[in-house]
């Protein structure tokens, strides 16, 4: 969360962290595999939109929460891993 968002971006922000959250995960696999199909789609076309339009914060918040979201599951993934799970 950036302390110079607005309320609008900052509600924006928790809401598309939340639908990133549901994107599918493929339990069992292990590293970069297709655990991250859905993510890495959702970045492809944040990045495509960027490249119509530079410069939209939206665009901007999104690619922020996407990275936020991947290193989550990676840390979550580490731990799920350190605990022989």
């Amino acid at each position: 969360m950036s302390n110079n968002d607005t309320e609008e971006e900052q509600s924006f922000r928790e809401r598309y962290a939340q639908e990133l959250q549901k994107k599918k995960k493929q339990p069992g696999t292990g590293g970069h595999s297709r655990d991250d199909d859905e993510m890495s789609e959702e970045r492809r076309e944040v990045s495509q939109q960027q490249g119509k339009t530079p410069g939209r914060r939206g665009e901007q918040i999104k690619q922020q929460e996407i990275d936020k979201e991947i290193v989550r599951r990676n840390r979550l993934q580490q731990k799920n891993k350190k605990n022989g799970n």
